[in-house]
């Protein structure tokens, strides 16, 4: 039996909350980029961008951004080109914060392009950062032991996440 952390409706309500919680952070924009660390990250991401959209008059652009997660020093890929996030506001999104590598990696990458604003977000913090990263929105803050992990799952008939 899976030890379920968040629901199916759990996470659309933390959704909506950091969507708010984006727009208002980004309230005198005209457009943001929410750009969503492959897979999970950009399933998450691409939740936000649709509330936000709904909630908002912004103009939301959608990006995914490819980081080997093994070897998180390779080139970082995104699905646009830099020009299109260049002086923007964009928010970096993820489904876990655990040690905090992928998503410094994915702040590196961006931080080669001037932006306007620049803030991250995660469903899930598990408290075990090995790098001076934070998420500025999160949906849930959980202490873990090293050995448990957190698995979100984004099927198109469930959504949960879970700790194993």
């Amino acid at each position: 039996m899976k030890n379920i952390i968040l629901t199916q409706q759990e996470i659309e309500h933390k959704t909506k909350r950091i969507a708010y919680q984006i727009y208002e952070t980004f309230v005198d924009e005209k457009e943001i980029v929410i750009a969503g660390i492959a897979s999970n990250g950009y399933v998450f991401a691409e939740k936000l961008a649709k509330m936000v959209d709904e909630i908002s008059d912004l103009k939301v652009t959608l990006c995914e951004v490819k980081i080997n997660k093994q070897n998180p020093i390779e080139e970082v890929i995104t699905s646009i080109p830099a020009e299109e996030y260049a002086n923007k506001a964009l928010v970096l999104v993820d489904d876990v914060l655990n040690s905090g590598t992928t998503l410094i990696y994915g702040v590196k990458h961006f931080l080669h392009v001037p932006l306007k604003k620049f803030k991250t977000a995660v469903l899930v913090d598990r408290n075990h950062k090995q790098y001076p990263v934070k998420a500025d929105f999160k949906g849930l803050s959980l202490s873990t032991s090293l050995q448990e992990h957190i698995h979100v799952v984004f099927n198109d008939n469930e959504e949960y996440a879970y700790l194993s």
